[in-house]
């Protein structure tokens, strides 16, 4: 694989997830243009539904969502080769998010299925150990089908003092921990935070100032805002639609551009990219744009561009962000890709 450009790696659900995919994917991309060339799948893995990599070291990581969850890691070429360094039992099941913390020490995943968070230890290499937690939520939520126990959806580590914070979408909460570097162990900070009944959070945004973060409720499509506080408690400011169409809106991922202007949120069911502004208390919808699918599971923020990953239709959306409204459009045609999940630049 050679050529000019950078490579972004796409993750997927297989055959052991009713999808099509057969592993982890490279393409390149061309930073003027937006546009993606497929280069063919570099790992062969069961349904590596999300990506993440390490902030130093050239390693990229993926959750096998299945029954009996995984973490695998790879060493990452030049060309986006992947070289595997081992698999991992995350201790619960259908894991569906993974973070790595800032200081490249640690690794923890979220497991959908068992409502738990597992945390491996990293050697200076970035290779994975043996799991050294596995916090298991309780509880339930006001929907008796997607709430019926605890969903761990998605981990966000904080920076310097920051709480790491885990979104459950089963038990309408966010959970706070620290990290004890020396045994590997998460330790509460304070209290779950509790949504609204019937939220269903499932992912969420921080803003560049360390103080503010977007959470995406998958259930009742919305976004709610909140302040982070020194102390790593949330206050919420308010909550907002997350879309300004009708039909079935079913929110999945959330971020906030580099500048902190603006806010971006995928919703499933109608296809769209809702994009908010920023600058008042609460998030206010500027512009929604048709993605071309009905599925966007995941998108990525990569210069000027941000790219769709559509599980359902089966393919990834380039999209151009304006220089100075910031509203994304389309851009060439969709890039034909089996079920995507992921894109990871």
């Amino acid at each position: 694989m050679t050529g000019p450009g950078e490579i972004v790696h796409i993750g997927g659900y297989t055959a052991q997830s009713g999808g099509r995919a057969d592993g982890i994917v490279a393409a390149r991309r061309d930073p003027a243009t937006g546009a993606l060339t497929p280069l063919g799948t570099v790992a062969v893995t069961p349904s590596p539904s999300f990506l993440a990599r390490h902030p130093t070291r050239p390693v990229l990581y993926a959750v096998n969502e299945l029954t009996d969850g995984l973490v695998s890691a790879w060493q990452v070429s030049s060309d986006g080769a992947l070289d595997a360094l081992g698999s991992f039992s995350t201790g619960g099941a259908e894991p569906c998010h993974l973070a790595v913390l800032p200081d490249g020490g640690h690794l923890v995943a979220a497991n959908y299925g068992s409502g738990s968070v597992a945390v491996f230890p990293l050697d200076e290499q970035g290779v994975p150990g043996e799991r050294t937690d596995l916090v298991v939520h309780e509880g339930h939520g006001a929907d008796p089908e997607r709430q019926e126990r605890a969903h761990a959806h998605m981990v966000s580590p904080g920076r310097d003092s920051e709480p790491l914070l885990a979104v459950d979408l089963g038990t309408d909460s966010v959970y706070r921990y620290d990290l004890d570097n020396a045994s590997g162990r998460l330790v509460p900070r304070g209290p779950r935070m509790r949504t609204a009944p019937g939220v269903g959070p499932r992912h969420l945004a921080r803003h560049p100032d360390g103080r503010r973060c977007y959470l995406v409720g998958e259930l009742d499509a919305t976004v709610t805002a909140y302040e982070l506080s020194e102390d790593g408690s949330l206050h919420q400011r308010g909550r907002v639609d997350a879309s300004g169409r009708t039909g079935h809106v079913q929110p999945s991922e959330v971020a906030v551009d580099p500048d902190g202007r603006l806010l971006y949120v995928a919703n499933r069911g109608i296809g769209t990219i809702a994009v908010f502004d920023l600058t008042g208390e609460l998030p206010a919808l500027v512009s929604e744009v048709d993605t071309g699918g009905e599925w966007p599971r995941h998108f990525a923020l990569i210069g000027e561009h941000l790219y769709v990953a559509d599980e359902r239709a089966d393919m990834v959306r380039v999209l151009r962000r304006d220089p100075s409204t910031g509203v994304p459009a389309p851009v060439g045609e969709p890039v034909p890709l089996a079920s995507p999940t992921c894109v990871l630049p």
